[in-house]
């Protein structure tokens, strides 16, 4: 992709998406995740209903009136976006690839954040780390982010979440919010995500295809794992093939949840040919 058609690309995701976080996801993010806490911000002038708890006693003394201390929220947080760039992600079967979604959602989230001044950061996996942006603050630092996940050629096309969550758990030592974006065709990363969780706010989006969860009846087709490579033919009248590999993908469905729900994250689901606004706004306001 030559520099030109990059650029609009990422201008055609930063209006779609800014519109959709100024419109709709500020408000709803900064109620959902709340700042550190209170900070004092001012005093004025006492006023009827004011809490007496808050009166500046010295102020008062000083001015012989009473006035109240002014305190706001400390907000200032920090957002990790979590990308499963594996060889899954150029599924799509409907409008888009389900990497071109996660792109949407990821930027939408990173628009929302700043907003509210909070810092975004970036970490791209497979089944190794493949990239890391830390967390900065402002819109150019944002479209650079989306600029890596249109264009960033992961190294390897496998998954480990596991090993992504070890390294969010080495790298960001303070709380953070952190959405992990995968279609979770995996797992073993159950005591990673425990761990990871007792720390940050986690909220694990699956994105994933309609068209994923069964098998057809096709007759002999060859298919190609998408992170192996591997050419196989299949049997796709098989009635067993089809439910062997039904239950396969429900296992990691099931998995994915209750892994999440143990742990104590969140958890979205966002089909390719579903509204994902609806269900960040679904979510969000639960939350809130």
């Amino acid at each position: 992709m030559d520099t030109k058609e990059l650029l609009k690309k990422v201008r055609k995701i930063e209006i779609k998406t800014r519109r959709l976080s100024d419109h709709i996801f500020g408000g709803e993010y900064h109620s959902t995740f709340k700042g550190r806490g209170m900070t004092f911000s001012e005093v004025r002038q006492y006023q009827f209903g004011d809490d007496v708890r808050n009166i500046d006693w010295n102020v008062t003394a000083r001015y012989n009136e009473p006035f109240v201390k002014v305190f706001e929220e400390e907000r200032e947080l920090t957002m990790m976006l979590m990308v499963d760039i594996s060889g899954s992600k150029l599924f799509g079967t409907v409008d888009q690839f389900k990497i071109e979604i996660v792109t949407e959602i990821a930027a939408t989230l990173a628009f929302s954040a700043t907003q509210n001044n909070d810092k975004i950061g970036l970490i791209l996996f497979s089944d190794q780390i493949e990239l890391y942006i830390p967390p900065k603050k402002g819109r150019s630092h944002v479209l650079r982010i989306i600029r890596e996940l249109i264009e960033f050629e992961p190294k390897s096309k496998l998954t480990n979440i596991a090993e992504a969550l070890k390294f969010l758990s080495n790298v960001m030592k303070k709380k953070a919010i952190v959405f992990v974006l995968s279609d979770f065709i995996a797992d073993d990363y159950e005591q990673n995500l425990k761990i990871a969780a007792g720390r940050h706010d986690i909220t694990g989006i699956r994105v994933y295809d309609k068209h994923e969860a069964t098998i057809p009846n096709l007759g002999m087709v060859e298919m190609e794992d998408e992170e192996s490579g591997e050419l196989m033919l299949v049997n796709t009248a098989s009635k067993s093939v089809r439910l062997n590999y039904s239950k396969y993908y429900n296992e990691k469905v099931d998995y994915f949840k209750d892994t999440f729900t143990k742990s104590g994250s969140g958890t979205i689901d966002c089909r390719t040919d579903e509204s994902y606004v609806k269900k960040l706004l679904g979510y969000f306001k639960r939350r809130g």
